[in-house]
């Protein structure tokens, strides 16, 4: 395959009906059902396609736990503690109701 420069690769593209956007974004947040992604100051392309858009983040993530709040009241009624000390016992044990509750009765 030969090298082909940036300058190339953009025109190929436009004429392939690809266009490229870069995004500017301080920061991009993706949730699932457990965890959090939050990308601080990422590089943001949009590539439109056909009518249809991709976005692609790059950076390196800080993975937050997400804390059900009926597993804080839980593990504050079974320690006796406030429900701040359940919700930081809860993201230290990973999410792991037990663990939580057996480092805050030790």
């Amino acid at each position: 395959m030969l090298p082909v420069d940036d300058r190339q690769l953009r025109i190929l593209m436009k004429k392939m009906g690809i266009n490229i956007k870069e995004l500017k974004a301080e920061r991009v947040i993706i949730e699932t059902a457990d965890k959090q992604y939050i990308f601080e100051n990422p590089s943001v392309s949009i590539m439109e396609m056909k009518g249809q858009k991709t976005y692609q983040i790059v950076g390196e993530p800080e993975i937050k736990m997400k804390i059900n709040e009926e597993d804080v009241e839980l593990v504050a009624e079974k320690t006796g503690k406030s429900k701040e000390e359940a919700r930081k016992a809860l993201e230290e044990a990973g999410g792991d109701i037990a663990q939580a509750i057996l480092n805050l009765s030790s």
